[in-house]
């Protein structure tokens, strides 16, 4: 029972983030002119945002590695996580 409320709760927290990312992408989708973007445009550029979005994350997780070269686990990968995505902010 426990461990099916906290993949509840893992789920709701990642369908969050996947709906603030897609609203961030849908807000960037503007024209030139500054206009809302329509139809197929809209579509394509919300698509490429989603695309270029979703590197960053694993490009972080390429670098999880230790000084061996060999891939960090646990805290270690998480901490390494979070600290490139904090960089990558910058």
């Amino acid at each position: 029972m426990r461990n099916l409320i906290i993949v509840a709760i893992a789920s709701l927290f990642f369908a969050t983030t996947a709906i603030a990312a897609d609203a961030s992408c849908e807000s960037k989708a503007v024209s030139k002119d500054g206009k809302p973007l329509v139809g197929a445009a809209k579509a394509a550029s919300i698509k490429k945002c989603e695309k270029d979005a979703a590197p960053a994350a694993s490009s972080c997780e390429s670098k999880a590695v230790s000084k061996e070269g060999k891939p960090l686990a646990g805290a270690a990968k998480a901490a390494s996580i979070k600290k490139c995505e904090a960089d990558a902010k910058k």
